[in-house]
């Protein structure tokens, strides 16, 4: 049963198999009014798998501020939303922060159910230390790189990165200038999916590794801290 009190639910989707998905994230698609959706295409098809039917409207960072006044409108007055990203638990590396942030703002209540998040399976496996880490997302593209890399590089906590195969070359590149490359990481690629696959090794042979095999895939980048 939903929250009275609460006008936004954080629904986490599977991050690639459909049955990666709780329950209680499934009664509450069944029972909100609208699902907020940051592709509606992709939503659909887990929405069709678990047959269910509910408005989907889209909710993505290129729109976000154009339509949050309208939403919030709409949940003064009543209305209960669930926000679901492509995969894993939106705000995560996805749209949904300022939603929230919005929300609170406007006294409304919030609850973000518990769920898949791209990160977690990738850590753990890794083999790398998990009493401390630092979970970075995604590196910026250009501007500032550099100077974010040049922090990382004296992290002594495990670190976490996301990258896109266009990106995961240049990148494993830059960290081995800047970590050395003797540096230990974990790379796994299409988690929880058919081909999921994990590298375990420094990050030259990352680089040599994924140089030959190619790249496809979303990547989950655990790299070891720094040693003192």
């Amino acid at each position: 049963m939903q929250n009275q009190n609460t006008q936004l639910y954080i629904v986490p989707t599977p991050i690639g198999n459909l049955e990666d998905i709780t329950l209680r994230a499934l009664r509450m698609l069944k029972e909100v009014d609208t699902i907020l959706a940051e592709d509606t295409r992709k939503a659909s098809i887990l929405l069709n798998h678990y047959q269910i039917q509910k408005p989907l409207l889209s909710y993505h960072n290129f729109n976000e501020h154009q339509i949050k006044d309208k939403v919030i409108k709409r949940m003064l007055a009543g209305e209960v939303f669930a926000l679901v990203s492509d995969a894993g638990t939106p705000a995560i590396s996805d749209p949904g922060f300022l939603l929230v942030r919005f929300c609170l703002e406007s006294g409304l209540e919030v609850e973000c159910l518990p769920g898949a998040t791209a990160f977690v399976p990738a850590l753990v496996k890794s083999g790398l230390p998990t009493d401390k880490f630092v979970f970075e997302g995604f590196l910026p593209h250009k501007k500032g790189k550099q100077t974010r890399l040049q922090v990382l590089a004296n992290e002594e906590r495990t670190i976490v990165l996301y990258e896109s195969p266009y990106r995961l070359l240049k990148t494993l590149e830059q960290l081995i200038e800047y970590c050395g490359a003797d540096r230990k990481c974990s790379i796994s690629r299409e988690l929880s999916k058919i081909y999921e696959e994990t590298f375990n090794g420094t990050l030259q042979e990352a680089f040599a590794y994924f140089s030959q095999k190619g790249v496809k895939g979303e990547f989950v980048l655990v790299l070891a801290g720094k040693d003192l």
